[in-house]
């Protein structure tokens, strides 16, 4: 029998998960009539349509497609999978080269000619649509409306127009939040910095934009794209919009922010709006000057600077970066000075009491090597996730067959109630039939009751998966060995774990690591599987220094 793959996506928030449950319903219903078998199904929730590099259901489903799990892959449509040209292409080929066939509800078989000609229409789309929203939008602005998105001290006024139609864009002062807002633009100009204002906000329980906890960027921001609220034109006063655009960085699919032209900006007085007074205003303004002469312009913004940017943007900054949570708090670890991880929310917020700091090296050998030691035993990884993707797979297998046990007896149950009913129509009608009629419905009840609490098909664990992970592991260790692998052993040590969480120890200095990932639940799994204690983390003691800023 054909093996087919289902795909479906939304891409926002004015659709919801039923979307996707829409787009499968019929997805199955067309592989049903044409007898074809579903060995999986992938979703991608309120994920844009314009790149795939960022959505982990097309992922999964490239992986399984070249790994021979299936050969058609079925969707609703072609913008379904993507909306990107380029990204339409590479798909086709990738698909083709591992035998798989593309087919749509909306476009049948596809094939070269739908890619070039669908691929162009949605490309031209989606700049169209770019643009009108751009124009709405100005508008909007030139009104002294919202132009989209609020900041912190405004909410948004709800108002009808005559036609009973909701009027966009009107937003109101918050007079709490102004007030906190004078505080902050008072305490900034007097000298006080932006890291100790934030702490003493988060002391005093005052909580920041979102809710959040105040931190030291939320202040200053950055002064050329008006972020942070020293920044912010609107509490002057001045709506100022389309101070920057955004554009997909098309080999990490994330939108990365270009600053405009100063002549393309759109300025508009918006005096009902205004919070702080001209002479407040100008106070910060000179205090951000003085600050300026005092460290000189910032290196990034040179050209060795952007360069040196550009350079490590493309790859992390330490094997660590991004991995270490602290223990305490749930916040992040980073890199506080040249060579130093601490809690973020202690050293920027306040809002922790983790004071321990850990210089890069000594967190990173001793991680690195705990690793190498302890879990990258490639004939351990494999045996464990071997034993993850039986287990997996035997739980895939009890549950298709109960399905398929109840879809049967649902099938029988209906042909029953069917003859009753043909029975009764052709005058043939008995007392008995009402209690049997009564069973029936209620023998349908449970059925289609189980059948609504089934969970939505999971592909198999491919059995080739601990093959991968031993390759993942050999890699990961050829990479520790070699002094210019460091990349190379990020990546990979990102494919082996999700974080690493640092917490205080008793003795003075004393920091604990502790691993946690996809791959520490699968060792923990194999273990209890074998008999041992379940959850094994690795922890280590490394030598620190507590710090208190």
């Amino acid at each position: 029998m054909t093996r087919a793959a289902l795909y479906a996506r939304y891409s926002s928030d004015n659709q919801s998960e039923a979307s996707i449950e829409d787009q499968f319903r019929l997805c199955r219903e067309h592989a049903a009539h044409e007898r074809w078998q579903i060995v999986g199904s992938y979703g991608d929730a309120a994920i844009s349509g314009a790149s795939t590099i960022q959505r982990p259901g097309i992922q999964r489903l490239m992986r399984d497609a070249q790994q021979g799990a299936f050969s058609i892959l079925l969707a609703e449509a072609l913008d379904r999978i993507s909306r990107d040209q380029a990204d339409v292409a590479t798909l086709y080929k990738q698909l083709k080269f591992a035998d798989v066939q593309i087919v749509t509800l909306a476009e049948g078989e596809i094939s070269e000619l739908h890619v070039g000609l669908k691929g162009t229409m949605n490309a031209l789309f989606l700049k169209d649509l770019a643009m009108k929203t751009h124009r709405g939008l100005r508008g909007r602005v030139e009104k002294g409306k919202a132009g989209g998105g609020l900041c912190y001290g405004y909410k948004v006024v709800k108002k009808l127009d005559a036609n009973g139609e909701p009027i966009r864009g009107d937003r109101e002062i918050i007079p709490d939040e102004a007030e906190i807002i004078r505080r902050i633009f008072q305490e900034f100009a007097s000298g006080k910095s932006p890291k100790a204002i934030a702490v003493d906000l988060n002391r005093d329980g005052i909580p920041g934009p979102l809710g959040r906890a105040w931190g030291d960027t939320s202040i200053r921001g950055h002064r050329s794209r008006g972020t942070g609220i020293i920044n912010n034109e609107l509490y002057a006063g001045v709506l100022v919009w389309n101070r920057m655009h955004f554009i997909k960085d098309p080999s990490t699919g994330r939108r990365v922010s270009r600053i405009n032209p100063e002549s393309e900006w759109i300025r508009t007085a918006v005096p009902h709006l205004r919070i702080v007074d001209d002479a407040l205003w100008t106070a910060a303004r000179d205090r951000q000057k003085q600050i300026a002469e005092i460290f000189g312009p910032n290196p990034a913004n040179t050209r060795e600077g952007r360069a040196k940017r550009l350079h490590l943007a493309n790859r992390p900054v330490s094997f660590l970066s991004g991995l270490l949570t602290c223990g305490h708090c749930g916040g992040k670890y980073g890199i506080i000075t040249t060579d130093r991880y601490g809690c973020l929310n202690h050293h920027r917020r306040g809002t922790c009491d983790n004071n321990r700091t850990i210089t890069c090296a000594k967190i990173e050998v001793r991680v690195l090597s705990g690793l190498k030691e302890r879990l990258v035993s490639s004939e351990a990884v494999a045996e464990a996730v071997r034993a993850y993707a039986q287990e997996m797979n035997r739980l895939n297998r009890e549950r298709r067959a109960e399905t398929y046990a109840d879809q049967k007896a649902l099938a029988k149950v209906e042909k029953a109630v069917a003859g009753i009913i043909a029975a009764i129509e052709d005058g043939m009608y008995q007392p008995a039939m009402k209690a049997r009629m009564d069973d029936l419905e209620r023998q349908k009840a449970e059925i289609n009751a189980r059948l609504s609490q089934a969970p939505v098909d999971i592909p198999d664990v491919h059995p080739n998966i601990a093959n991968a992970y031993r390759l993942r592991v050999e890699r990961f260790t050829e990479a520790l060995n070699d002094p210019d692998g460091g990349r190379q052993a990020a990546e990979a040590l990102r494919s082996l774990i999700g974080e690493v969480v640092l917490t205080a120890g008793d003795k003075r200095g004393e920091v604990h690591a502790i691993l946690r990932g996809e791959l520490m639940g699968i060792l923990d799994f194999a273990q209890a599987e074998q008999g041992g204690q379940s959850g094994i983390p690795f922890t280590t003691a490394v030598e620190a220094s507590p710090r208190n800023h």
